[in-house]
């Protein structure tokens, strides 16, 4: 039992994070209630949620902290997977559906129109920026002084989490998207085709950890590892993980943007331009 609850019981515990959690459980448990959800589509958000409590709330935090290999394992699983079943669930309509009918018409509706809204969800979900954050931010916190920064501070570590997590949402919800453009953000060819674009550098920064012959985070040394296997050989893990499973999984992640564009092309949803309008885009 002491076992069990040394794994249960949160590494380092989070208000806002238990929050937000309980808000986005409560409001899909109320929507999937109120209208008709797939099973895989439950299957795939609440697997997703339970992921993410896992790697935030239990005590793989705490090897994530004090291993390399494991904290690129959590990142990976913030960064892409968590994201990628989340996205692929469609949990928008069950959540809105989650709020009171009141609480739609007084409070959502309003803020969806207000211009805040409108241009905060316009830099964040513009695809181009969107892109280039969801690479940025797992190179940036592969850099050795910052991921030696990150382990230094409980402030930058949770900052280090957040970044990834919510970059990896707004990145997949993107290419998931099952809607043409527009109102799609992004071509449906072009959700195919990104994650074989922001693949590339991840896939290059992963083979540059992999085949280092010098310990470049000693930051857990210091913190003290958790297993005592080969410095080298945990890094060389962490540097394949970052590179074969994340190009694995952008690689679903696309195939399921080809399965969207297959559906809307056979529904006829896909935006068809004539030859006459073809020629004047030319002339």
């Amino acid at each position: 039992m002491t076992t069990l609850l040394k794994w249960i019981v949160p590494w380092e515990f989070s208000w806002v994070f238990l929050a937000c959690f309980l808000v986005a459980a409560v409001l899909y448990w109320r929507g999937s209630r109120r209208i008709h959800v797939a099973l895989g589509r439950r299957v795939a958000f609440w697997t997703g949620m339970a992921i993410i409590w896992l790697t935030l709330q239990t005590y793989l935090d705490f090897y994530a902290e004090h291993e390399f290999l494991v904290h690129r394992l959590q990142q990976l699983l913030l960064h892409h997977l968590t994201p990628l079943l989340i996205c692929a669930s469609y949990p928008a309509s069950v959540l809105r559906a989650g709020l009171p009918l009141r609480w739609r018409l007084r409070w959502l509706k309003p803020l969806r129109r207000s211009w805040p809204w409108r241009v905060a969800s316009g830099v964040l979900f513009q695809p181009a920026l969107a892109s280039l954050l969801f690479v940025f931010f797992v190179l940036v916190w592969l850099v050795p002084a910052m991921q030696t920064l990150a382990m230094l501070d409980w402030r930058v570590y949770r900052f280090m989490n957040w970044t990834m997590l919510l970059s990896g949402f707004v990145y997949w919800s993107l290419v998931l998207d099952h809607r043409p453009h527009p109102p799609g953000r992004m071509g449906a060819g072009l959700r195919v085709l990104s994650p074989g674009i922001t693949m590339a550098p991840q896939i290059l920064a992963g083979a540059i950890v992999t085949f280092s012959r010098s310990d470049l985070y000693p930051i857990f040394e210091i913190c003290g590892r958790a297993f005592t296997f080969n410095v080298l050989t945990g890094q060389m893990v962490g540097g394949v993980i970052t590179w074969v499973p994340a190009a694995l999984l952008e690689s679903a992640g696309a195939l399921l943007a080809l399965r969207q564009w297959l559906r809307l092309s056979r529904s006829g949803r896909l935006p068809r331009r004539t030859w006459q309008t073809r020629t004047a885009a030319t002339s």
